[in-house]
C-alpha cells in the first residue's frame, strides 16, 4: 500500500485558512481536497459533498463507532466535524491530499501519520484583527461570535505543535509562504518518483 502524503491546514475560524487552501490547490494541480464531514446545518450557498459532507448526528455517530474518521471533534455544542478515513486513504505521493481541519484534528493527524503529514497553523496577526474579520463575514450572531473568539484563544495555544506557523497579516505573503512550505514538503517525494 502506498503511504499517503497529507497537508493539513488549520487555524482559528476567520484566519484565512480556506482562502489559502484554495490557492494551495491551484498551485499544486495534482493535489486533491479532503471534504470534511459535519453535523452542522448547510448554509444556503453550500453544496453537500463539495463544501462539506453534511451528515445527520446519528449517522455521524455510526461512522465514529465504525472507525470511519481519522479525526473528529465536537467543535461547538452539538456540532461535530470530522475527516472521513475514506477521503484520506486515497492520498498518494503522486496525488497528495489537502485537509482544511480544526486545530485538535490536525494535531491528531500528525500523531497518526507522522512524517507523511505536514501540519501548518495559519495564525491571525491578532485577536483584534480576527474579531474584525469575523464581523465582516456577517454570518455570526453576537453569541456565536463570542464562542468563536473564545475558541480562537484556546486554539492559538496549540500553535507550537505544528510543523510551521504562517501569520496571515498579508494574504499574498501568507499564500506564498504556505505554497513554499508545501512545495518543500512534497519535493523530496516527487523527486523520488
Amino acid at each position: 500500500m502506498t503511504e499517503p502524503k497529507i497537508i493539513a491546514l488549520t487555524a482559528p475560524s476567520g484566519s484565512g485558512k480556506t482562502t489559502i487552501a484554495r490557492r494551495v490547490l491551484a498551485a499544486f494541480p495534482e493535489m486533491t481536497f479532503s471534504v470534511s464531514a459535519t453535523t452542522r446545518p448547510r448554509r444556503e450557498e453550500e453544496e453537500d459533498g463539495v463544501h462539506y459532507h453534511f451528515i445527520a448526528q446519528d449517522e455521524f455517530q455510526a461512522l465514529i463507532d465504525d472507525g470511519g474518521f481519522i479525526e473528529y471533534e465536537e467543535v461547538y455544542p452539538g456540532c461535530y466535524y470530522g475527516t472521513l478515513r475514506a477521503e484520506v486513504e486515497r492520498a498518494t505521493v503522486a496525488q497528495p491530499i489537502l485537509l482544511d481541519i480544526d486545530v485538535e484534528g490536525a494535531v491528531n493527524v500528525k500523531q497518526f501519520y507522522g512524517d507523511d503529514a505536514l501540519t501548518l497553523f495559519i495564525r491571525p496577526p491578532s485577536l483584534a484583527v480576527l474579531t474584525e474579520r469575523l464581523h465582516l463575514r456577517e454570518t455570526e450572531t453576537e453569541a456565536s461570535l463570542r464562542v468563536r473568539l473564545d475558541r480562537a484563544r484556546h486554539e492559538l495555544t496549540y500553535a507550537d505543535r505544528f510543523d510551521a506557523v504562517v501569520v496571515n497579516d498579508n494574504l499574498e505573503q501568507a499564500v506564498d509562504e504556505t505554497i513554499r512550505l508545501v512545495g518543500a514538503f512534497l519535493e523530496p517525494q516527487m523527486d523520488a518518483d
